[in-house]
């Protein structure tokens, strides 16, 4: 992790640069006249691994005669999460904003500038990739560069929301969980980019069910409100059969039912401790996170966390670790 607003503003700039191109050179120009205020971070993800940077408007290039003296030969998928970016590569452009990704080859000469709009300064996530953990064809690499995808629907707001995740709050995550979630970043990366190729068929089956499996997770989580969420519904919004999606949570430690049982009993054990709705009364609570039976939520309540849900709110500790 860097913070250039810990060292001199004299070296600022420089160090943040040796940072940003790490063993790979490459030319970067910003505006000196201003001080230079800018962070980034790494994660590293089992041979995947994410950067996050935040930074003034800026451009930067990679030469043929960069490329030479050093080649990491790795693929970017990078996504601003503020200002926006142009990148030109292999006779390609594309500018970009938080509703888009781009996709470029760091083995190919390109040219990007990142630029701050409303706010004070330009943020990207970039995910590298080595070249031999990305199954497309060099055919459908090359639609791809410098190609402007959407972040804001189907499997690319999926992979948006979770790499905005994991730069949030890395340290929710074990440093054993690295290489698991390496390969979910590959694996919803992958069906991105094959998406927009029209390549979905070049994909594993193995990474088709996990982004499937990704999408039934996001999208119990943005309708556990609903108080007819449950397998069948789920399978119906995704045209799978029954069959079909319990096969796919088959090696997972939680069936389809006991993820949407769990996450909605941590929603209202979350509401149940809020300040700001310590007036509502607990049937409330529990019919918004799709517990319409006061009754039901009660022996749900009880028999995940040890005691009823009034005593949880009082203060009470529970006396269980939660769903199981």
């Amino acid at each position: 992790m860097l913070d250039t607003q810990l060292v001199p503003e004299a070296d600022r700039f420089d160090l943040w640069a040796d940072f940003a191109v790490g063993s790979t050179p490459a030319s970067i120009w910003t505006d000196r006249r201003a001080p230079f205020n800018a962070f980034a971070q790494l994660i590293d993800l089992g041979g995947v691994h994410l950067t996050e940077f935040r930074y003034p408007t800026l451009r930067t290039r990679r030469t043929a005669r960069q490329i030479r003296q050093a080649d990491s030969e790795m693929f970017q998928l990078a996504l601003p999460t503020a200002g926006f970016s142009a990148i030109s590569q292999a006779r390609n452009e594309s500018t970009i904003d938080q509703t888009g990704f781009t996709f470029f080859d760091g083995s190919r000469p390109y040219e990007a500038e990142h630029r701050v709009d409303e706010t004070r300064y330009t943020s990207t996530i970039c995910v590298h990739i080595p070249h031999a953990r990305l199954p497309l064809s060099a055919g459908r690499v090359n639609q791809l560069l410098a190609a402007a995808m959407p972040a804001d629907r189907g499997t690319g707001a999926l992979l948006a929301q979770f790499l905005r995740q994991l730069v949030a709050h890395p340290e929710q995550y074990e440093p054993s969980e690295a290489q698991g979630l390496g390969g979910v970043t590959l694996d919803l990366v992958c069906a991105t980019l094959a998406r927009y190729a029209d390549g979905e068929d070049s994909l594993s089956p193995e990474t088709r069910q996990q982004v499937t499996r990704l999408q039934v997770v996001e999208f119990i989580e943005r309708h556990l409100a609903r108080p007819d969420l449950d397998p069948g519904a789920v399978a119906q919004a995704h045209h799978l059969s029954l069959r079909t999606l319990h096969r796919l949570f088959a090696a997972e430690e939680e069936t389809v039912a006991g993820l949407i049982r769990r996450r909605r009993l941590e929603q209202c054990r979350r509401d149940l401790r809020n300040p700001l709705l310590r007036d509502q009364p607990i049937r409330v609570i529990a019919a918004r996170w799709g517990f319409p039976d006061p009754a039901h939520f009660s022996r749900a309540f009880r028999e995940a966390y040890g005691m009823p849900a009034r005593d949880y709110r009082a203060g009470a500790e529970p006396t269980t670790l939660g769903p199981s």
